[in-house]
């Protein structure tokens, strides 16, 4: 069967089982979404966010890159970020980043010239600022989680640091980021870090 073919069939099954489920399933999403969480995350195959966390659609924001980068001059997630923060009105950041990353992998390494080598840079500054720490794991895997973890954190420093965040929190309204990774070994995920500004003295 053609692999395309087989999507546009898979998909009129699951249309099949959320009516079969909910008969008004399509007429009420399509009313609007009110999602809670923006998800920041990787674009690899394995790590689809609504499965892994047991969504239904309408329930996350998702955007998704090489990595789970937040680059400060990336216009297509700072739009992301603005319309889920100021229209959607979302509560909490997630950036997800998740162990056996392959974009964490080719960070390991040199490279410049094409639009991946230039978009993994900041990864790769990152590893250089921890050679000393990173140089101390002998085992290559643990040594690429350990990037993994790094890099998740920075993205969600990345975030304190942007102006629409930094305008959010000024205004005492509530929104909390959260690093986490996934771990494909396991299914499991790990919060590692969470920031929360403390709202102005006007609004405590």
């Amino acid at each position: 069967m053609d692999s395309c073919l087989k999507l546009l069939l898979s998909n009129q099954a699951w249309v099949q089982e959320k009516l079969r489920l909910r008969s008004d399933f399509f007429s009420t999403t399509a009313q609007g979404q009110k999602p809670e969480f923006l998800w920041i995350g990787c674009s690899d195959s394995r790590v689809p966010a609504e499965d892994i966390t047991g969504c239904e659609p309408g329930e996350l924001f998702v955007h998704r890159n090489i990595a789970n980068q937040v680059v400060p001059n990336d216009l297509n997630m700072l739009a992301v970020l603005q319309y889920g923060i100021k229209v959607l009105k979302i509560s909490h950041v997630i950036v997800c980043g998740h162990y056996n990353c392959g974009g964490a992998a080719h960070a390991m390494k040199e490279g410049t010239g094409s639009p991946l080598e230039d978009w993994l840079e900041q990864l790769r500054a990152l590893r250089r600022s921890h050679a000393a720490e990173l140089s101390q794991i002998t085992d290559d895997a643990s040594r690429l989680d350990r990037v993994v973890d790094l890099s998740t954190v920075a993205q969600i420093q990345n975030l304190a640091r942007l102006p629409v965040v930094r305008d959010t929190w000024s205004q005492g309204v509530f929104l909390q980021l959260h690093a986490w990774v996934y771990d494909l070994r396991t299914g499991l995920l790990k919060e590692l870090e969470t920031i929360q500004a403390t709202a102005p003295a006007s609004q405590r």
